[in-house]
């Protein structure tokens, strides 16, 4: 059985291990490839983000962070990051993930939960994110350069809570 929990210091080298093999296919997340694992766990913990890690039986096998989507007048929204590691993909752990995100963005008084640049090729978030309804409020054309597929566009994800 999964369970989900605020991240803390000792989870360190788990995340670095979740997000390492993602940010260096560099297909998903518009993050330089090559980022030290400092700089990693910086952006990903770092700032206003609250980290939350799921686990079964004390392996952790994915991360998300929640915070505001933007300061002042644009904090009443809140945006995700979400990881799951390659072995445990298929398992529904960002579903999981998602629910408890979506639960934490309403309790913390959250109004709405965007996804800012969700590349297009990531077929398998966006199937997620829309079974979940969100809408794509808008389509940022060949904003992403896909080490596979080239120019690629990001969308923008929205969705009231």
């Amino acid at each position: 059985m999964s369970k989900i929990r605020k991240a803390d210091a000792a989870d360190h080298d788990a995340i670095w291990a979740i997000l390492e093999p993602i940010f260096r296919a560099g297909d998903s997340y518009a993050i330089d490839p090559d980022i030290p694992r400092d700089a990693a766990l910086a952006f990903w913990q770092g700032g206003n983000h609250s980290v939350y890690v799921i686990s079964e039986d004390s392996t952790l096998l994915g991360t998300y962070y929640i915070c505001p989507n933007q300061a002042g007048g644009g904090n009443h929204v809140c945006n995700c990051g979400f990881a799951t590691a390659k072995a445990a993909r298929g398992r529904g752990l960002a579903r999981k993930m998602l629910d408890h995100a979506l639960k934490t963005a309403r309790e913390s008084g959250y109004y709405a939960m965007q996804f800012n640049f969700v590349v297009a090729s990531n077929l398998a978030a966006i199937q997620i994110w829309r079974d979940y309804g969100f809408e794509t409020v808008g389509r940022l054309p060949d904003a992403f350069s896909h080490p596979d597929q080239g120019l690629i566009d990001a969308l923008i994800l929205y969705k009231t809570l």
